[in-house]
């Protein structure tokens, strides 16, 4: 598919601390540890099969919350939904980016909310909702809100480390990953002690890549350290860990990955153009039994309609 930087792109949507190349150009002040490049972490790679992050130094720790599925779109698929948000209106977002929402609007400081102009998730998301349910980690899953976003690398497009709502969001972030491939980076603001275990097998190699192609040698059915008195001890915000994100794949955050640890998606990881699908399902205030569940009956009968249109 061309790749097309259309006159959507004309202006800039950064504000506060925030920045794209656009304004950086223009004169922006840039503060030091904004961008890739600064306050280096330990780096670990995620690795789908093991649910483990694994250190170049051959050192581990378990990453539980993360799913992800490969090929969860077709070609075809891909490029007739991306041909279905272009068709659509593009508004300015933060750092880069450019966005389509299909949700209530939220005030999220002042948790208020209003249905406003929703009118439910797009007709074209119907069958991927289908598809995401056949999965059990997505098992009961009801998206009550799709936000599209548009980054690229001419515009120095990115994420800066951040935690979803979980006020009006519930359990499980879904993000279906489009027209190329990227890397989602995990960090913690936490200082608490993260254990990192030792591989045993001294001439093991490990898959840096996240992909899960080839089966690593560590097992960790099997038991893959000699003893715990050879872990080490660092502080979590030491640490990050990049989860690769192929092309048309679909990735899940919950528990852990969802609330301990922040994503981003850093400057560096956008070579082509790359565009995205997030959906989000209501918290337990909002859902069956919780003080707001006649408000989230509301908005999820107008959000499985599928008639909406992006506001």
């Amino acid at each position: 598919m061309t790749e097309v930087v259309s006159d959507g792109w004309k202006g800039c949507g950064c504000k506060g601390i925030r920045s794209c190349l656009l304004c950086e150009s223009g004169g922006k002040t840039v503060t030091a540890g904004d961008h890739e490049g600064f306050n280096k972490k330990l780096p670990f790679f995620y690795s789908s099969l093991e649910g483990i992050a694994k250190g170049i130094d051959g050192c581990w720790f378990h990453f539980p919350g993360v799913h992800l599925i490969k090929d969860f779109v077709t070609e075809d698929e891909e490029q007739r939904l991306v041909q279905f948000m272009d068709q659509g209106e593009w508004r300015h977002s933060q750092s880069g980016r450019r966005k389509q929402d299909f949700g209530p609007k939220v005030n999220f400081k002042k948790q208020k909310l209003r249905v406003g102009n929703f009118s439910g998730l797009p007709n074209i998301s119907q069958v991927l909702w289908e598809r995401m349910k056949q999965h059990a980690v997505l098992e009961g899953f009801l998206p009550v809100e799709q936000c599209n976003l548009d980054y690229h690398s001419e515009r120095g497009s990115a994420i800066d480390p951040h935690f979803d709502d979980s006020w009006l969001w519930g359990e499980r972030l879904v993000s279906l990953n489009l027209l190329s491939d990227t890397v989602l980076t995990m960090t913690s603001d936490d200082v608490s002690s993260l254990q990192l275990m030792p591989v045993l097998q001294k001439g093991a190699e490990l898959n840096m890549t996240g992909s899960d192609n080839n089966a690593s040698d560590v097992n960790i059915g099997q038991n893959p350290v000699s003893n715990n008195s050879q872990a080490k001890q660092v502080p979590c915000s030491n640490v990050e860990v990049a989860i690769c994100l192929p092309r048309r794949s679909l990735v899940v955050l919950y528990g852990d990955a969802r609330y301990k640890w922040k994503h981003a998606i850093h400057r560096e990881h956008i070579k082509h153009r790359r565009v995205c699908s997030t959906f989000r399902e209501l918290s337990v205030e909002f859902s069956l039994g919780g003080k707001e569940e006649k408000l989230g009956e509301m908005l999820l009968k107008i959000a499985l309609g599928f008639q909406g249109k992006a506001i």
